[in-house]
């Protein structure tokens, strides 16, 4: 069975986007079958892998609202085992959509269960929301990993969210769980930075990763290029920093 990892904030541009399409595209480069679903209305995770939302006829819109078989709304990338479910121009409205849909929550459960056997990991990329979709996000997911980024409020609407969490695991999965936070737009020449750090290792009731992502031109130019930062600068310090945060994660498969 695959890992379902959903990458979630509803704090935006805390590089959730960033932090799930590096991910996924280490961990296919690592010779791992990766499909990345994009449920952000934003697209940001679908461009940011070169596939342009506006010029596809099919996605994961249409898996939730329309009820196709994900298997048909599946889109290789530039990485031979990376693919991904793509965001659509119509994804905006679906939360509108699924207000009066029966088992609205399990939409993407049950579409996951056609096609998670063909991976070894399923990863999620989340609206900075916690409506519907994000709901059927961290419903048809096991893990979640909260990206946050390395700033004064970093932790303002972490208990909020902890608590959607614990609601959903309560009511509607129970195999849910916190795999960690991974801290985001790290500056090492920053003293709020360090402090930052420490605030969410005294206060964060989770595992955090010790990989931590700096700030880095490259990872801000890459989504431009349609390429995830791997295939646009590998050498770079937030390639370098992707790169172990993947094999943290792959680790865990070891371990469980």
């Amino acid at each position: 069975m695959s890992r379902i990892i959903a990458f979630v904030n509803q704090k935006g541009g805390v590089g959730k986007t960033t932090t799930a399409v590096n991910v996924a595209a280490y961990l296919a480069l690592a010779k791992k079958k990766v499909l990345l679903v994009d449920i952000d209305p934003q697209a940001n995770a679908t461009s940011g892998l070169g596939i342009n939302p506006r010029q596809l006829d099919r996605g994961i819109y249409d898996v939730l609202i329309g009820d196709q078989d994900l298997r048909n709304s599946i889109f290789q990338t530039e990485i031979r085992n990376l693919h991904v479910a793509p965001s659509t121009i119509s994804l905006a409205g679906a939360s509108v959509e699924l207000v009066n849909v029966e088992n609205r929550e399990f939409k993407l459960d049950v579409a996951l269960t056609s096609v998670q056997h063909y991976y070894d990991y399923v990863i999620i990329d989340c609206p900075p929301s916690l409506g519907l979709l994000t709901v059927n996000a961290l419903v048809g997911a096991r893990e979640v990993i909260i990206p946050v980024q390395c700033e004064y409020y970093a932790l303002e609407g972490l208990s909020q969210l902890l608590e959607t969490i614990d609601l959903i695991r309560t009511n509607l999965q129970p195999e849910l769980t916190v795999t960690g936070a991974v801290v985001t737009m790290l500056d090492k020449r920053n003293k709020l930075s360090s402090e930052v750090v420490q605030e969410m290792r005294e206060h964060f009731p989770h595992h955090i990763f010790s990989s931590m992502i700096p700030r880095n031109v490259k990872l801000a130019e890459a989504p431009s290029h349609g390429k995830p930062v791997v295939l646009y600068d590998k050498r770079s310090k937030g390639a370098r920093a992707y790169e172990k945060l993947s094999e943290e994660i792959s680790a865990q498969d070891l371990e469980s």
